[in-house]
């Protein structure tokens, strides 16, 4: 599946509950914030190594298999509501961090670009 054949299918999804109505930007990215906080609390308190070992347990692999499409749903359906093209925003974006981040000032630092320094 296609990121517009996903989008086509939440937007047929919520028309047929007659959703729209509720589909605003506002409360999508409300949605969204909920939805990822969901996700957050499955890591809540786990330390880094049990959360890299996260998906062997098959219980809690999926609930957070769920958790992150509930985010990638919502995320799909704000941008299509905006008119927003995720493949190419994302593309945009990558070119920003790339001049915010150059990998030879940035390479294996977590530093804002602000704090790279020249």
């Amino acid at each position: 599946m296609t990121i517009r054949s996903l989008q086509q299918a939440l937007a047929e999804f919520a028309a047929d509950r007659e959703w729209e109505q509720f589909h605003t930007a506002k409360n999508l990215a409300m949605a969204l914030a909920g939805e990822t906080g969901e996700l957050l609390e499955l890591f809540q308190w786990l330390t880094p190594e049990e959360s890299a070992t996260v998906m062997d347990d098959p219980q809690r692999a999926a609930r957070i298999r769920e958790e992150i499409a509930d985010v990638f749903a919502y995320l799909l359906r704000m941008a299509d509501v905006l008119g927003i093209d995720l493949e190419q925003a994302l593309v945009e974006k990558i070119d920003i961090n790339g001049r915010k981040y150059p990998a030879d000032r940035a390479r294996g630092r977590a530093d804002k670009y602000t704090q790279l320094g020249d």
